[in-house]
């Protein structure tokens, strides 16, 4: 393991933590950083999320991809999906804006290809940083082990290969309000 950033400072990581792609599988069902929101719990009550591209996330995401990074990722949505689920498909426009790609596949499409069942984020094919949702600090846990950054790039691969681009998904299915 080369270190763990708390997950207070991800933002701070993405600064420096990468030089030319970073990628996410995101497979929970539910996101802390979300429900404990006042925002979330409008979307709950069938208020759409107000526009925010000015947050430090998407401030930082716009500089990284402005110098030509990428950054993408793969949600795993349940059938049907969960209110987070449905919360990240409306407010997924957000981070389009600010110049990521997402795209999704079902939960058992995942399963189906055997995608590894924990969320992480893969850095220049070289630096693997899983979260540790479990630990009450909540961090990133980074390693450049050969052998867990092949397995990442493989299921990388995988999920790309085979998800689809959040407008052709979130026109299958039914509205997130």
């Amino acid at each position: 393991m080369l270190d763990a950033v708390s997950a207070h400072r991800i933002v701070d990581f993405f600064e420096t933590g990468f030089r030319h792609t970073a990628w996410r599988l995101e497979t929970r069902r539910e996101y802390a950083a979300d429900t404990g929101t006042d925002e979330y719990r409008r979307f709950l009550d069938g208020i759409q999320p107000p526009p925010d591209t000015d947050g430090p996330w998407f401030a930082n995401a716009r500089a990284q991809t402005g110098q030509g990074k990428r950054i993408e990722r793969v949600r795993l949505i349940d059938e049907p999906p969960t209110d987070n689920q449905r919360y990240l498909l409306a407010t997924t426009p957000d981070n389009l804006a600010a110049g990521e790609d997402i795209r999704y596949m079902t939960r058992g499409q995942a399963e189906q290809l055997q995608l590894p069942d924990f969320d992480f984020w893969l850095f220049d094919s070289r630096v693997l940083a899983a979260f540790n949702w479990d630990n009450a600090e909540r961090r990133m846990e980074l390693t450049e082990d050969p052998a867990a950054v092949v397995r990442a790039c493989q299921a990388r691969d995988a999920a790309w290969h085979h998800a689809t681009r959040y407008e052709e998904f979130a026109r299958r299915v039914a509205s997130p309000m």
